[in-house]
């Protein structure tokens, strides 16, 4: 096993699936090494001022320091290290991720709209147009507020939760909130952003190897954070145009249903005039079963009687 799988097991990173996962690996590895080395170094060093001046041997204090100028010299060259560490290494990578992105003609661009607690991933249908977004089209069964008018969003995917995207194939996530400041890491790509209330934050990777990856929130967004995560498979071409395919076809199938739960209109009775030759219900004309002797009959559609009033001996 390599020194770079190892550090990468210490620290408890999945294996780099993005092509320029590993300069960051690199720069970690460096990092760790370089650190490893000074701390190895000043706790010799330490040790050694311990042995060296302690009381029995330096019984006075001296006040005039060091006089050899070794101690200058490591502080130098510890410095110039890492000058070249975030000159040379980090600043270039950081520069190339913010302002090199790819074309939009090659890249997938997907918006990736952060909630408590969760990811709804907006992606463009067959046209490669988004829809029309409206903060008062959102409810729970349109949390991203598409206008249902807009002829481009029509045939749009919105998934939550699970974002499938091709591999080889750079992605560009256009990352905002709906509510709070989240982050928006994926371990295995090697990137994150933060995602913020009415700000678009784009960045962009580009997925090396297929399967399936852990998307996690990386920014304390409340009491559910701990279970802000999703899923990322990075499919084939063929695979991913079979899943976009199925679920243009469910976008475009939930669009035409009636909404679940919404009334139906009762059936109106139909009053078709009978035919002549049609036979006649078998209770028509009969009356009901004649009252047996002896039973009181009620009478019918008999006016009430006026209450009696009372007598002068009963007031």
């Amino acid at each position: 096993m390599s020194s770079l799988a190892l550090i990468n097991e210490f620290l408890g990173q999945p294996p780099n699936a993005s092509s320029h996962g590993y300069q960051i690996d690199h720069i970690l590895e460096f990092c760790h090494w370089f650190m490893g080395a000074l701390f190895i170094g000043w706790s010799a060093f330490f040790i050694f001022v311990l042995i060296r001046f302690r009381k029995r041997r330096q019984p006075g204090a001296d006040h005039m320091g060091v006089r050899s100028g070794i101690s200058t010299h490591l502080e130098f060259s510890v410095v110039l290290i890492e000058a070249v560490l975030l000159l040379g290494f980090a600043i270039p990578l950081w520069a190339k991720r913010v302002n090199q992105f790819p074309p939009g003609k090659d890249a997938l661009v997907v918006h990736v709209v952060a909630q408590q607690f969760s990811f709804n991933y907006h992606l463009p249908g067959p046209d490669g147009q988004f829809g029309r977004r409206d903060v008062g089209f959102v409810s729970n069964s349109n949390p991203l507020g598409l206008d249902p008018n807009d002829p481009a969003g029509k045939d749009d995917i919105v998934t939550t939760g699970e974002l499938h995207v091709p591999v080889n194939r750079p992605v560009i996530a256009e990352l905002s909130s709906k509510d709070v400041i989240h982050d928006f890491f994926l371990p295995s790509m090697r990137i994150a952003g933060d995602a913020i209330p009415g700000s678009l934050i784009p960045i962009w990777f580009t997925p090396i190897k297929t399967g399936t990856d852990e998307v996690i929130c990386g920014q304390l967004c409340g009491l559910g954070h701990y279970g802000m995560k999703g899923t990322l498979v990075v499919d084939t071409p063929q695979d991913y145009e079979a899943w976009l395919k199925e679920r243009a076809e469910l976008s475009g199938g939930a669009q035409s249903a009636p909404q679940a739960g919404a009334p139906q209109p009762a059936p109106k009775p139909e009053n078709k005039p009978a035919s002549p030759g049609a036979p006649k219900p078998q209770n028509a004309g009969k009356r009901g079963p004649a009252p047996s002797p002896g039973t009181p009959q009620q009478p019918q559609n008999k006016p009430p009687q006026p209450a009696a009033s009372p007598s002068p001996g009963q007031l």
